[in-house]
């Protein structure tokens, strides 16, 4: 997939069981959840034209990228737009990595409501 081959990892590699699992996650996901993920962590909800290749960030060009967060892995997944960037706790398997991703992504297209 595009995204999957125009990222760049720090503190995890490709072959990391969360790197695996987070990308086993996205190609479960929902075409909307796919659109959210995508506006989370890049600012826009749209693929570029001409691919991911051509992502923008802050200074031009910016690759999506997976950091490792680290830390609590009860945290949330948190992202950075202006670097196109995932920061991802070492979480201790997929089905907690999902549901953080997607509490994640749904709290952050609905935004936070208080009341």
């Amino acid at each position: 997939d595009d995204l999957r081959s125009n990222t760049d990892y720090t503190g995890y590699t490709a072959g990391s069981p969360q790197v695996q699992w987070f990308w086993d996650v996205v190609a479960h996901l929902s075409k909307e959840d796919r659109a959210r993920l995508l506006q989370f962590v890049t600012g826009t909800s749209k693929v570029p034209l001409e691919g991911f290749k051509a992502l923008q960030g802050l200074s031009g060009q910016q690759r999506f990228q997976i950091h490792k967060a680290y830390g609590d892995n009860k945290r949330l997944p948190s992202a950075h737009t202006c670097f196109n960037q995932l920061d991802l706790p070492e979480y201790g398997s997929k089905e907690q990595l999902r549901d953080r991703l997607l509490l994640a992504i749904h709290e952050a297209s609905e935004g936070f409501g208080f009341g």
